[in-house]
């Protein structure tokens, strides 16, 4: 049987454009080898909350997509043996979060984003 999951990548922010299509390309044609994409995004170049391997930022890359538990594992070691990946996180999606993201996209809200010396609601 096959799960749903979502993969966020952080790659490294020196890379040029066309070597991070390529990234992101590598990585799709894994996914699609191996299982079924529901849905991709692109959120662009984000200051980190802290420093990774002397990087203050990252391109954020989003992925969800059907596989077998067993391909997470031959994924996660490609992310460790690529350099250009500062960080990556997979989770598995149960029914809840399923239909929150389906929602989302139909809605076509993005994630909330806070600037900077802006007041959010709990610190006003």
């Amino acid at each position: 049987m096959q799960n749903q999951y979502e993969t966020i990548i952080i790659s490294s922010p020196l890379l040029t454009d066309s070597q991070l299509k390529e990234s992101n390309k590598k990585y799709r044609d894994l996914i699609r080898k191996n299982g079924k994409i529901v849905h991709e995004e692109d959120w662009g170049l984000r200051k980190l909350a802290y420093p990774i391997k002397k990087k203050s930022s990252g391109y954020y890359y989003l992925f969800e997509y059907t596989a077998n538990t067993e391909f997470i594992q031959k994924l996660e070691t490609q992310f460790n043996r690529d350099e250009k990946i500062l960080r990556y996180l997979s989770v598995s999606l149960d029914k809840y979060a399923i239909e929150y993201n389906e929602k989302k996209r139909k809605t076509g809200k993005k994630p909330l984003k806070v600037e900077e010396g802006s007041k959010d609601l709990l610190n006003v």
